[in-house]
C-alpha cells in the first residue's frame, strides 16, 4: 500500500475539496493509506470544516495539522463557515499540530517510503524538509505538486507567488528537495471544469455552491491527486518534461531547464479536456 501525507490550502477555492474525494474515496477503498494532511493557509473554520469534510466521507481517523501563522493570505468563504457550523465539532485551529512538525512525526515513523501530494502553497513542506533533511530524503520517494506555469519563461502562478512567504519557501524547496517532484501546472487544468455534475444534497457539491462554481471548477487540484493515484503520468493521459526547475524567492516566477536526468518533471496533456472532466467526474460522482 502507498502511504501518503497531503498539503492543502483548505482556504477560499473550492477545488481543494473535489482533491479532497479523490484522495478520501481512494483511502476508504484501502488503495493509499493518508496518514495525515496540513492545512497551509487557514480561517478561524479550517480545521473544524476539513474534519467534518472528512467524516462526511466517511473517515474519522485522519489527522489534521496547520501552519498556525497562516492567516494572512486573507479572504474568507461560505463552504468552511457552513461545514464547521454543520459538524458542531468545537475543535478549534489553536488544538491541531503544527503541520510541518506532523510531516515529520508521520516521516519518523513510516516503515515504508511515503509520498506528498501538495495541492497548496509550500512553506509547510519547506519548513519540514529544512527541519529534518537526512530523514526528508530517506523516508520520501516522491512529491507531487500543483505549482507553477511551465508553459513560458518566468511562469506565474498563484500557489507560487501568493505572498512573500510560499515565494521564499517554493525557490528552498524546489532547489532542495532530494525526491523527485512531479509538477502540474496552472496552464495544465484551467480550462478543464470538473464537479458540475454531483447531484443535490451531496456536501461537495454545496461546497461548489457556497464557493459560486455551481457548474463546477477549474481542475488544477484534482487532476494533479488523479494522475498522483494512478503513480503513471501516462496513463494518467499525460507526457511529462524531465529536466531542473527553479524558483524566483522575490516573485514567485518559475522557470524550466530541460534535461533527461533531471530530477524534476512537469506534466503536458495528450487528450482532449473532455476525457479529464469525464474520468474526474466519474471518480467523485455522487453515492447513492
Amino acid at each position: 500500500m502507498r502511504h501518503w501525507i497531503a498539503g492543502t490550502d483548505w482556504w477560499t477555492d473550492c477545488d481543494d475539496a473535489v482533491a479532497m474525494r479523490l484522495l478520501a474515496r481512494a483511502a476508504k477503498q484501502g488503495e493509499i493509506a493518508l496518514e495525515c494532511v496540513g492545512i497551509n493557509a487557514c480561517m478561524p473554520y479550517s480545521c473544524a470544516s476539513l474534519r467534518e469534510f472528512f467524516r462526511l466521507e466517511g473517515l474519522d481517523n485522519v489527522r489534521v495539522g496547520v501552519d498556525h501563522d497562516a492567516t494572512d493570505y486573507g479572504g474568507r468563504t461560505l463552504y468552511q463557515e457552513r461545514l464547521a457550523r454543520r459538524s458542531g465539532d468545537p475543535f478549534q485551529n489553536e488544538q491541531a499540530p503544527d503541520a510541518a512538525e506532523l510531516y515529520l512525526s508521520v516521516l519518523r515513523q513510516a516503515a515504508e517510503p511515503v509520498e506528498i501530494v501538495e495541492i497548496g502553497f509550500t512553506q509547510v513542506v519547506a519548513a519540514a524538509l529544512r527541519q529534518a533533511p537526512a530523514l526528508f530524503a530517506e523516508k520520501v520517494a516522491h512529491v507531487w505538486m500543483m505549482a507553477g506555469k511551465w508553459d513560458e519563461p518566468d511562469g506565474r502562478e498563484y500557489n507560487f507567488s501568493a505572498a512573500p512567504r510560499t515565494s521564499r519557501a517554493a525557490a528552498e524547496f524546489v532547489r532542495d528537495c532530494p525526491a523527485p517532484i512531479t509538477f502540474l501546472g496552472f496552464e495544465t487544468a484551467h480550462d478543464v471544469i470538473v464537479g458540475g455534475r454531483l447531484a443535490e444534497g451531496d456536501h461537495l457539491r454545496q461546497v461548489l455552491v457556497d464557493h459560486g462554481s455551481p457548474n463546477g471548477r477549474c481542475a488544477w487540484d484534482p487532476m494533479l491527486v488523479r494522475a498522483a493515484l494512478l503513480g503513471d503520468p501516462e496513463a494518467a493521459g499525460f507526457a511529462c518534461v524531465r529536466g531542473e526547475a527553479a524558483v524566483d524567492p522575490e516573485t514567485g516566477a518559475n522557470n524550466f531547464f530541460p534535461s533527461s536526468d533531471g530530477r524534476r518533471r512537469y506534466l503536458v496533456k495528450t487528450r482532449p479536456n473532455a476525457y479529464y472532466e469525464n474520468e474526474i467526474d466519474r471518480m467523485i460522482a455522487s453515492e447513492t
